[in-house]
């Protein structure tokens, strides 16, 4: 049975993933390169709205803060975090559902950020997210946005939102956040690092493929 386009990107990655790291004398050079080849920062620009992707709430928040501050928008969105069938069961026993998003909204608001508004959704993951934000903008008005979101993958999200972004004539920028907690430069130091290196290299490699 032959392995499908998609399926023998990933296994040939994972194959190349593991021979990189059985060679100590480059290892380090070539995960500290991996890790930057993760990570995509566009200029600091003044937009429309500051959006928070839902990889990292937290960190995005005190991005966005930053950037409020630094004069790039008054605005910061972020997405709905719908609850699921698991958040419903533990409120039908009495347990409250832990909304990420509306704490992200009380932080922001702690933080002095007033101009903030929650994105419907109803979907989840960079794709879909990506795919909601033309339409969503257009709806509002906004004509450019900033997309905070974690550094270990921005790259591969840059890449999504560029396509979702196609012929909408939105000016959209992405950020990795500074808080995120992925460090490209000293990442290999621990295997949770490393691990997110290999399995982030694996999903660009493999968008690099099936979209050129």
């Amino acid at each position: 049975m032959k392995l499908g386009r998609p399926r023998t990107v990933v296994l040939i990655c994972a194959v190349v993933s593991a021979l990189v790291l059985s060679l100590p004398g480059v290892r380090h050079t070539l995960l500290r390169a991996a890790g930057w080849a993760l990570v995509a920062n566009d200029a600091r620009r003044p937009v429309d709205v500051i959006v928070v992707a839902v990889d990292n709430y937290q960190a995005g928040v005190l991005e966005a803060v930053d950037l409020v501050h630094e004069g790039v928008s008054t605005r910061v969105a972020l997405f709905e975090d719908p609850a699921s069938l698991t958040d419903r069961e533990f409120a039908k026993r009495g347990v409250p559902y832990y909304d990420a998003a509306a704490l992200s909204v009380e932080q922001l608001h702690a933080l002095g950020i007033h101009s903030v508004e929650v994105i419907p959704r109803s979907v989840a993951g960079t794709q879909d997210e990506a795919a909601l934000l033309p339409h969503w903008c257009s709806e509002k008005g906004y004509r450019s946005l900033m997309l905070v979101t974690s550094a270990d993958h921005s790259r591969r999200v840059r890449r999504t939102l560029q396509r979702a972004m196609r012929g909408s004539g939105i000016d959209a920028a992405v950020l990795a956040s500074r808080y995120s907690g992925f460090d490209p430069d000293g990442s290999w130091y621990s295997r949770a690092g490393i691990r997110t290196e290999v399995v982030e290299s694996e999903k660009l490699l493999l968008d690099l493929v099936t979209h050129p």
